[in-house]
């Protein structure tokens, strides 16, 4: 029978970090992806899926989440302090 171990602080935020390692990384090259796709917009104008902006909201609000999810990690180690 496997023993299934609690997460600890420490392993939590050590998955943390790698994960926001990665995610910075991935979130420079869509960054760059998206504004040449803008600038491609711009200078040829033709019709888009509206797909794009379904999933361009969809990304938004994640993002919000996500940013209030670290903000709260931030938060509870700054009391720790």
């Amino acid at each position: 029978m496997e023993t299934k171990e609690e997460p600890t602080v420490e392993r939590s935020l050590e998955v943390l970090s790698e994960a926001l390692g990665k995610a910075s990384v991935d979130l420079c090259a869509v960054r760059a992806a998206v504004d040449l796709a803008r600038f491609d917009l711009l200078s040829h104008n033709g019709s888009h899926k509206r797909a794009i902006i379904r999933d361009t909201e969809r990304a938004i609000t994640h993002l919000r989440e996500t940013d209030e999810s670290l903000r709260d990690v931030v938060s509870y180690l700054r009391e720790r302090e």
